[in-house]
């Protein structure tokens, strides 16, 4: 599930998965890193265009309008089946590191399963496997008012952090979790997807 979400106030309101790197914009790298390891794709955004996308892709909206990215994982598990979820924001996710993921939910029963990073939580919340059943959990703690995806995580029983070490062997972290969320992200982005060319 490609996680389209934010108002992307920093990088001028403009939508930031379509933005181009490298080859393509990066919702076409997010799905493109996906489709090998799921069975459907589905877009979770509010935008009017969101149809317009990816054609042929399944769009489904927030029921929490205005939550983050915690609604679109909701809105996600809405369908009843476990989701796979990548922000699209991550131009440089790759097929690996989402199969490794699911692997892990897979070996340990997860609630839910994500990698380590260096980000301020240690963790990437929209970058990881969620069970279906998680669904009513988080749709109580949306309606209670929600909060950092880190609080929510705190209520489950099952949550499998990937130690760095297990991803570092599917790719550099700072690479694979490399996030655009303004001008400056953008450039760089597109920097470093013309060096790895």
């Amino acid at each position: 599930m490609v996680l389209a979400g934010g108002g992307s106030r920093r990088l001028g309101g403009a939508p930031k998965g379509l933005e181009v790197v490298g080859e393509g914009r990066i919702i076409d790298r997010v799905a493109s890193a996906l489709r090998p390891v799921t069975r459907e794709l589905l877009v979770a955004a509010n935008d009017p265009y969101a149809s317009r996308w990816l054609p042929g892709v399944a769009v489904v909206a927030d029921t929490h309008r205005g939550a983050g990215g915690l609604a679109g994982v909701e809105a996600a598990l809405s369908r009843g089946q476990d989701a796979l979820v990548v922000a699209w924001d991550m131009p440089f996710v790759t097929g690996q590191l989402l199969q490794l993921i699911i692997d892990t939910a897979q070996s340990h029963d997860a609630d839910v399963a994500l990698p380590a990073s260096d980000s301020p939580y240690g963790f990437e919340p929209f970058c990881a496997f969620y069970a279906a059943r998680v669904r009513e959990r988080l749709g109580t703690f949306l309606d209670a008012g929600g909060g950092p995806a880190r609080d929510f995580l705190r209520r489950l029983a099952r949550v499998h952090v990937i130690p760095v070490a297990e991803v570092e062997r599917v790719g550099d972290g700072r690479r694979l979790f490399f996030s655009v969320n303004t001008p400056n992200d953008l450039e760089r982005a597109r920097a470093m997807a013309k060096a790895a060319e």
